[in-house]
């Protein structure tokens, strides 16, 4: 059996990208580790938080193995070293799922704190050979290790993934260079609206983010810029993330 097709059966059917997430649902999140690449995958469509047959397709080809050497397949995050980490597997597949319709064929895609590489491969394979993905990273090691890791996963999936090009720098700075993108991930918690990542969507484009908001709490904002002009911006859950800062203190805080 195919895995789109197989994705489609263990997924259930849900009305848009924006699904609404329960607390049993996130609780569930929490007990989806695995053995396996596969095993993982399967609890996590199971707990609602690989939401659609595209991204079950996608994270079951991506080995989570391939990016994280130590417990790939415990669902928490990870540290990577220099005070990063790899996001735990169920908000890779949350935030999969809302950028779902702007991860179509050909979209360029540009993710914030790539770390690992992992999320850009997933990307990647949803954007299909003729799309792009963006990972800007400002720990120079990480961008070295993630492009090792996006190489074997080109060797172990030819012909599937888009362009992947991981680059070192200011990601609250975005990639103004291969601007403007369908879609951007952001991998860690902007202290304020992150005007200068919304200026580089495309009309119709959607931001996913951590933002701190009022009393230092913590949200997925999703916003979408208005074809008409301006922007929408809807909460989806509470969150946990590492600031989004500079390297300086990124590294200051790790040690």
């Amino acid at each position: 059996m195919a895995y789109t097709e197989w994705a489609r059966r263990i997924v259930q059917p849900v009305a848009s990208a924006t699904v609404t997430l329960v607390a049993a649902a996130a609780t569930m999140a929490w007990m989806s580790s695995g053995r396996t690449n596969k095993e993982l995958v399967e609890r996590l469509a199971a707990a609602g938080y690989a939401g659609h047959p595209r991204v079950v397709d996608a994270m079951l080809h991506v080995d989570r193995g391939w990016f994280c050497k130590h417990l790939p397949y415990e669902d928490h995050p990870v540290s990577i070293g220099h005070g990063a980490t790899i996001s735990a597997p169920h908000m890779h597949g949350h935030a999969l799922t809302h950028l779902e319709p702007y991860l179509q064929p050909g979209a360029v895609a540009l993710d914030v704190g790539s770390g690992s590489g992992y999320l850009v491969a997933c990307m990647a394979y949803m954007v299909g050979p003729t799309g792009t993905v963006v990972g800007v990273e400002h720990v120079d090691a990480l961008t070295a290790e993630s492009r090792v890791a996006l190489d074997r996963a080109t060797q172990q999936l030819p012909n599937k993934l888009g362009a992947m090009i991981v680059v070192t720098g200011d990601g609250r700075k975005g990639f103004p260079e291969r601007a403007p993108y369908d879609c951007i991930h952001v991998g860690a918690a902007a202290s304020s609206r992150p005007d200068a990542l919304l200026e580089q969507l495309k009309p119709g484009g959607a931001l996913y983010t951590p933002e701190v908001i009022h009393g230092g709490e913590q949200v997925i904002m999703l916003y979408k810029r208005l074809k008409g002009g301006g922007f929408e911006r809807k909460e989806l859950l509470p969150v946990r993330y590492v600031p989004l800062t500079d390297l300086d203190r990124q590294l200051r805080d790790a040690y």
